[in-house]
């Protein structure tokens, strides 16, 4: 009998080492501060960004640009941001999200910071059985509303694609595409939407419709193994195309290609 490999793998952990790399090797090597203190910049740059642009600067749109914080454009007339009217079921999605869960719960309220980490917090555990981590329980409904948007995000790249009756390959084109690819591999990889898709069965070999149905959890499995991955690059891409389209909106020219 060989003993040079278990009989079981650590298939979350290796996923992280072969997708982060770099980034494993800094957890191993840096202080156990450096990840938390990295998360709450992130994610608290990231909140701030995400607050001016959906309720105090204007609509952010150019030629067949728009930003993922306006998609679908709702009362674009109303009293108030018509990003107001989207943009808070993708956010309280990515809130709610496991893997942000974990992140921010480290962060923010050293809960506990790390691994191997005595807990800051002292008292009796509740868990998220209170206000306000009681609405983590929201994410299965918003997860619904983001895939709708998803869908709407994908029909903006289409859109862009043709402007003035011609065909318009930009800069601003390709970078939509990345981002809705990124949002589409990180809510692939949801919890949710995997339990949803392969859960609640204890026979996946019963029919063909449970085979189907057994396939394409393999396939989600697959994006949450790397669901942290996702989860970086589709914040800072749906960011870099707010960014991008309002660079633009301010002078910027949009390297692109005109056809037909």
């Amino acid at each position: 009998m060989s003993a040079s490999a278990p009989p079981s793998v650590d298939l979350q952990g290796r996923a992280s080492r072969d997708t982060l790399g770099w980034l494993d090797k800094l957890r191993r090597d840096a202080p156990w501060w450096v990840y938390p203190v990295t998360v709450v910049v992130a994610l608290g740059l990231f909140s701030l960004y995400a607050a001016w642009t959906s309720i105090i600067a204007h609509p952010s749109s150019y030629g067949p640009y728009l930003s993922p914080f306006y998609s679908p454009q709702i009362w674009v007339t109303g009293p108030v941001s018509p990003a107001i009217w989207v943009v808070w079921a993708p956010l309280i999605f990515r809130a709610s999200c496991y893997y942000y869960r974990k992140s921010y719960h480290r962060a923010f309220f050293w809960d506990p910071p790390a691994c191997a980490r005595p807990e800051v917090r002292k008292g009796k555990y509740s868990g998220e059985t209170r206000f306000p981590f009681v609405l983590s329980n929201l994410h299965r409904f918003t997860m619904y509303i983001t895939t709708v948007v998803l869908a709407f995000l994908w029909y903006d790249v289409a859109r862009a694609l043709i402007y003035n009756g011609h065909w318009y390959l930009g800069l601003g084109t390709g970078i939509m595409l990345v981002n809705v690819i990124l949002l589409t591999g990180y809510t692939s990889g949801c919890h949710s939407l995997r339990h949803l898709v392969g859960g609640g069965l204890d026979c996946y070999s019963c029919s063909a419709y449970r085979r189907a149905r057994k396939k394409t959890w393999n396939v989600m499995t697959w994006f949450n193994l790397r669901h942290s991955v996702w989860a970086w690059a589709s914040m800072i891409s749906v960011v870099a195309v707010d960014v991008y389209i309002r660079l633009l909106m301010s002078g910027l020219p949009d390297p692109h290609i005109l056809l037909g």
